[in-house]
């Protein structure tokens, strides 16, 4: 049946909610958002700015080396894409020097296990 105030029909049974998600601040990929280290994320990520920048800017350099009829700038364009990645690598952040989540209390060498 339908309400008189509002033309709809009434509700019946739980009503279903959208989920709310949660929160989180863009960062930079890696890093968590706990503060702990980013481990194997944030190696790959470095990896992947690193290699990405040498690619993009040896693809720029090769297609000014073809305009201009040079062959140095595709060379010139892999170091600077590569010093690109290590600056963004470190303004994210993903180079620094930081703890681990266990702080680094694991026994070093190798275990001492008791002999049965």
């Amino acid at each position: 049946m339908f309400s008189r105030k509002t033309g709809r029909r009434p509700v019946t049974g739980p009503i279903n909610k959208v989920a709310k998600t949660p929160k989180t601040t863009a960062g930079a990929p890696g890093v968590s958002t706990d503060g702990s280290d980013g481990g194997y994320n944030a190696g790959i990520a470095v990896f992947s700015y690193i290699v990405g920048g040498i690619i993009v800017w040896s693809l720029i350099g090769w297609g000014l080396d073809n305009l201009w009829g040079t062959r140095w700038i595709v060379l010139a364009g892999a170091l600077l894409g590569a010093a690109g990645g290590f600056y963004l690598s470190h303004m994210h952040g993903l180079t620094s020097n930081r703890t681990s989540a266990d702080d680094g209390n694991a026994a070093r060498g190798p275990s001492q296990d008791e002999e049965q």
